[in-house]
């Protein structure tokens, strides 16, 4: 188990009491603001102590009050990434990545310099100083810093947050690229559902200071009762596709999941590389027969599994499309007008909107 974390800690009137376990190779703590996200990780780096309970990282223990232990920050080895990238602005970015490594006895120094340069894109800015440097760079210099430190767990306390969405685009393919090839796990604070959906393997959603699920993340994104402060239609399902075919005349890319194929703008990838799709519940329209005369590209044959409310005026119907879990967010009305039940086949209709940029994912190997 990467993490198994059972702790409480009261600032003001506001009480942490949150437990979990995760295994998941990047796992996303989610919630609104004030919901502990920031406090919770700082009790794991130990910027903060707990009131009582226990942390363990890779079944190493970090915090166990009932017995006395609190090991220092500097003998956690763990990395941080802020906000804000915090590097130095006296140092070029080659000296900012080198400086991380100070912190490591040199015997256990394992982390390859030129790998992490060429994981994160960099090295084309190692003689630039932090001043010239977009948000986006400056973040993966900063996240480079900490992995040249040989953490055992990388944290990080929503990196992404003041950067605009290109700037976001820019380093989502990054972190992936960390997330699968670096042995390194990671805990991401955010508060965006289109952050957790593309970059988590498991998510731990907080609420109030308390944990309000925990599991992988395909499991948690689908149910959208879990994310009342985002709106219901931005839950949904992850279905993990590869690279069919191009259609280059169209502009398209063809991408097969079990469900069945998806047609979405033309992506620069190799025929069989790994995507992950995000199908948004707003996105979904379904239809009791296969539709006609219309513009659809993306149908996909399903049976209803399971039908819950989410409020006054909609429902959730939670759909298995050739083993894929799909679920569409559509009224209470549309239900009983079209009499939808468990065990009826439908015709699951994906908006072509859905497919933008937040939505694909690229992806290796991911079991989640």
């Amino acid at each position: 188990m990467i993490l198994d974390i059972d702790v409480t800690r009261r600032q003001g009137n506001f009480i942490l009491d949150a437990r979990f376990q995760s295994d998941g190779r990047l796992t996303a703590l989610f919630g609104p603001s004030g919901s502990g996200k920031t406090t919770l990780v700082n009790i794991i780096g130990g910027l903060l102590r707990a009131d009582a309970g226990r942390v363990l990282v890779n079944g190493r223990t970090l915090v166990d009050t009932q017995k006395g232990i609190f090991v220092p920050i500097h003998r956690r080895r763990i990395g941080y990434v802020f906000q804000e990238a915090r590097l130095f602005p006296h140092l070029n970015v080659r000296q900012n990545l080198l400086f991380g490594r100070w912190f490591t006895p040199r015997h256990e120094r394992k982390a390859s310099f030129d790998a992490i340069v060429d994981m994160l894109g960099i090295g084309a800015l190692l003689s630039r100083w932090p001043a010239t440097l977009s948000g986006g760079e400056r973040q993966r210099a900063a996240i480079g810093r900490a992995l040249l430190a040989d953490p055992h767990l990388l944290l990080m306390d929503e990196p992404l947050a003041s950067l605009d969405e290109d700037r976001k685009a820019e380093i989502y393919p990054y972190i992936e690229r960390l997330r699968d090839e670096a042995n390194v796990p990671m805990v991401l604070v955010s508060h965006s559902v289109p952050e957790i959906a593309r970059l988590a393997t498991s998510i731990v959603v907080l609420d109030n200071g308390r944990v309000t699920a925990s599991g992988p993340a395909s499991e948690i994104v689908r149910h959208t009762r879990l994310f009342p402060h985002t709106g219901p239609g931005e839950a949904g399902a992850l279905v993990e596709t590869r690279v069919l075919r191009h259609e280059d005349a169209y502009g398209l890319t063809i991408l097969q999941a079990a469900a069945g194929p998806l047609t979405v703008s033309r992506m620069n990838l190799p025929t069989g590389a790994p995507v992950r799709v995000r199908l948004r519940a707003r996105d979904i329209m379904l239809s009791l027969g296969p539709p006609e005369g219309t513009s659809a590209l993306n149908v996909l044959p399903g049976i209803i599994t399971a039908i819950e409310a989410v409020d006054a005026a909609s429902m959730d119907v939670a759909l298995d499309c050739g083993g894929d879990a799909i679920v569409a967010n559509v009224t209470r009305k549309s239900v009983e007008r079209l009499g939808l039940k468990v065990g009826r086949e439908v015709q699951a209709i994906v908006k072509s909107v859905a497919f933008d940029r937040e939505a694909l994912g690229s992806v290796q190997a991911v079991n989640i």
